[in-house]
């Protein structure tokens, strides 16, 4: 894993990928922080915090993460060296998080540079601001960026195309983005969240189809899953009223960096929504490749 990780490393800044990457994130994180956290603190005396800059930074991240992960795997397989990469003396979850965590490295570079301004905050308002809420902040925008790049290289693992890899991914992130204000549009009835619950179980067994290829564990997840909401449904619907837009709600990844940002409380279970889904993520890339390894 370390090999492919430097490998990777060195291909992101021996390419203008990584420095494009880092120009354009400080770009938009300095102009936001200048116009945030300098000229209005002069002025008003208001955002002595850099976590307003970071939270006003974020759709950048939308449209700047997937310049580093729509070559990650797309890239090996239209240039068919991804056979390589099926043939390494290294198990393939070796390969796939040399990568991911090579992404990761130049993802927080930018974000380490940008340590700094939290001190310049403190300098210019002669103590004022908090590094606690500052660094917080920014550890969670750490943690959601793994997120990002765990979800980027998977759509990347999908296809051949680096276009599609990259226009899916800003797709999917626009769609995290504005999740918290569509999951208000879901209705609180019981049906509602039987059928919601129901879609979900279907994008669960296709998944799982693609990745076992087993017709009898599909079948049984299906069964089982399919049987287990009918059963709630018919017995106490109650229970689900408003069921499928409070879990739905529980993505809402906009909602989990607010809470450091503009509530400025520690939410443990927000940094661990990130991580799960990122592991998660990884371990589906890992499967497709696997997948192709044997087929």
């Amino acid at each position: 894993m370390t090999a492919v990780y430097k490998r990777e490393v060195r291909s992101y800044f021996n390419s203008m990928i990584g420095y494009v990457y880092t120009c354009i994130v400080l770009l938009i994180i300095g102009l936001m922080f200048m116009a945030t956290n300098l000229m209005s603190s002069q002025s008003t005396g208001s955002y002595p915090y850099f976590a307003a800059t970071l939270s006003s930074s974020l759709i950048v991240l939308i449209f700047a993460v997937p310049i580093l992960t729509m070559k990650s795997i797309a890239e090996e397989r239209r240039s068919k060296t991804d056979q390589l990469l099926l043939t390494y003396p290294v198990k393939v979850s070796s390969v796939i998080l040399g990568k991911y965590f090579a992404m990761v490295t130049v993802f927080a570079v930018p974000l380490l540079i940008s340590c700094l301004c939290p001190l310049v905050i403190s300098w210019e308002s002669a103590g004022g601001g908090s590094f606690l809420i500052d660094y917080s902040t920014i550890l969670a925008v750490l943690c959601l960026g793994c997120l990002f790049v765990a979800i980027g290289m998977f759509i990347s693992s999908l296809t051949e195309s680096q276009i599609i890899a990259a226009v899916a991914s800003m797709g999917t992130f626009l769609l995290m983005f504005f999740w918290s204000a569509l999951t208000n549009y879901v209705p609180e009835t019981a049906l509602a969240s039987l059928i919601g619950f129901l879609i979900l179980l279907a994008v669960i067994l296709i998944i799982l189809q693609n990745l076992t290829r087993s017709g009898i564990l599909t079948a049984i997840v299906g069964i089982v899953g399919a049987g287990g909401l009918a059963a709630l449904y018919f017995l106490d619907n109650a229970l689900l009223s408003g069921l499928i837009k409070r879990f739905l709600g529980i993505f809402s990844v906009t909602d989990a960096l607010g809470n450091f940002s503009s509530y400025f409380v520690f939410d443990l279970k927000g940094l661990l929504l990130f991580l799960s889904l990122s592991v998660l993520f990884v371990f589906m890339t890992i499967q497709s490749v696997q997948k192709r390894r044997w087929s």
